[in-house]
């Protein structure tokens, strides 16, 4: 069993804060990050993987002097030894981003001005802002290069916001079920979202850490986004329309179907671990990414188009959320600007989520992948 330890990366020094998209700055700002592997002595196998938004930095394995009952990371039926990103091989990094609750700095931290939690004090971050957060920790980390970023959904995001930002650091990059830019739909989606969880009265504008948590506004704004990570086929094949413990209908507002029951269980599982205002600032971050936009304004794009990066767009037919047509489009953007882009939709009823389950063909296609990068043509530093 791969064995890994959480690290964090905490920048105080004086004229080292972070100046955040917004014209804000940061300071100090730690980062929560874990590695698996090891770093050649060219320092240039690193695999950068870029968690989704609820994710964190423990993406395989388990942690060390604990007990193998522990819940292994998120993707470790992708990473891990002799597995698709194979630790054997490889340097895996992975960071909680910023903004979030589990080890990184975010709204539920210590404002070193109040010392008392940011709350709504907390800066906006954007996608941008997060990347520039983990560039710091592979400076730290003494690395200049990377074989491939990877990343899901928002951390799909990341991913394409790496190569826009960092070109020259950036070998290859695999954008799994994700987006240029958040469609009208999605934006609604997440601001219902938001909307739940200020309707709680325990929120309090964002101060609640001394008080009365906004569990249930939570819970429902996790109800509400864990719809949109299934699929129709998905939700039939667990619950369909079947009776949660009883015989007919109770007649009240209670939960009479198996699928009303599983919504509050996941919804009450998630106010456990995360925070309601990570929820907001993460979702807003998503909601602002915008890189259709930047494709046609940022000079950056001119590095971008003179880069030796290989991209590989993986996308799933169930995907409501990001549908393939999106991906599609990311293709084409990215074919203009002279890139070497393969696509591969992969046929699967599980909705947006699927990426997260194990799958012999999504593991063939990012081994295989990998295994075609040329080490040879490493971008100039």
């Amino acid at each position: 069993m791969l064995t890994v330890r959480k690290e964090y990366l905490t920048i105080t020094a004086p004229g080292s804060e972070q100046l955040l998209d917004s014209g804000l700055s940061l300071s100090p700002v730690t980062i929560a990050y874990e590695t698996s592997g090891t770093l050649n002595e060219a320092r240039d196998n690193v695999i950068l993987i870029c968690h989704a938004f609820s994710g964190d930095s423990h993406v395989a394995g388990v942690y060390k002097g604990e007990s193998e009952r522990q819940h292994p990371g998120w993707w470790d039926c992708m990473v891990g030894p002799g597995k698709g990103i194979d630790t054997n091989r490889y340097f895996v990094v992975c960071c909680n981003i910023l903004g979030s609750c589990m080890g990184s700095t975010g709204p539920s931290s210590i404002n070193p001005e109040t010392q008392k939690p940011y709350g709504l004090d907390f800066p906006m971050v954007t996608i941008g802002d997060m990347v520039n957060a983990q560039k710091k920790v592979l400076e730290h980390l003494g690395i200049k290069q990377l074989h491939s970023v990877i990343g899901g959904s928002v951390g799909g995001m990341q991913v394409l916001e790496w190569c826009v930002r960092y070109p020259y650091m950036v070998r290859s990059a695999i954008p799994i079920a994700t987006t240029m830019r958040h469609s009208a739909l999605t934006i609604a989606f997440n601001e219902v979202a938001r909307q739940a969880i200020m309707a709680d009265p325990n929120w309090n504008k964002g101060d609640y850490y001394h008080s009365s948590y906004p569990d249930l506004g939570l819970a429902v704004a996790r109800m509400i986004g864990h719809i949109t990570y299934l699929s129709d086929d998905a939700m039939r094949r667990k619950v369909g329309r079947k009776l949660q413990d009883k015989e007919d209908f109770s007649f009240n507002f209670d939960a009479d179907f198996q699928v009303e029951s599983y919504l509050h269980y996941q919804g009450s599982k998630f106010a456990k671990r995360f925070d309601a205002n990570s929820v907001l600032y993460i979702t807003k971050a998503a909601d602002y990414f915008d890189l259709a936009d930047t494709v046609n304004t940022r000079e950056s794009l001119q590095d971008l188009a003179g880069s030796h990066s290989k991209f590989l767009v993986i996308s799933y037919t169930s995907d409501w959320l990001y549908p393939t047509y999106q991906a599609k489009e990311l293709v084409q953007a990215l074919k203009r600007t002279g890139q070497d882009v393969s696509f591969c939709e992969i046929e699967a009823d599980c909705g947006h989520d699927a990426f997260l389950i194990p799958d012999t063909r999504l593991t063939k296609l990012i081994r295989g992948f990998l295994n075609g990068i040329d080490n040879s043509q490493t971008p100039a530093i």
